[in-house]
């Protein structure tokens, strides 16, 4: 059975850092691109982030470029998100999601599973 765990998250002020981490079993890891995406309040789901299957290729949103690092450990068959500098509209839902292949998806949806989900909320 394939699973996506995550685990962090939490409350943070404007300026503040927080990591994701999402843990993958029942499925080769290390097959799949992998991505973040995140819903806010009331808003539709937005695509935040994706890692190639070797951890070669990231690609981010335009509205957390140079302020969200994706990665994996592929050895830890897990997914990182280290979101820096996070402001309130960061406020959201981030979900893990994988890929059906190894090619990356960079769309909100085109996932066949995903993580349960864990709250981000930046305050001030």
């Amino acid at each position: 059975e394939v699973q996506l765990v995550q685990s962090g998250g939490g409350l943070v002020q404007p300026g503040g850092s927080l990591r994701l981490s999402c843990a993958g079993s029942g499925f080769s890891f290390d097959d799949y691109a992998m991505s973040w995406v995140r819903q806010a309040p009331g808003k539709g789901r937005e695509w935040v982030s994706a890692i190639s299957w070797n951890g070669e290729y990231t690609y981010y949103a335009e509205s957390v470029k140079g302020r969200f690092t994706i990665s994996r450990d592929n050895a830890k068959n897990t997914l990182y998100l280290q979101m820096n500098s996070l402001e309130p509209e960061d406020t959201a839902v981030y979900y893990c999601a994988k890929a059906p292949g190894v090619a990356t998806v960079r769309f909100a949806d085109g996932y066949d599973y995903w993580g349960q989900g864990t709250q981000v909320a930046v305050y001030s």
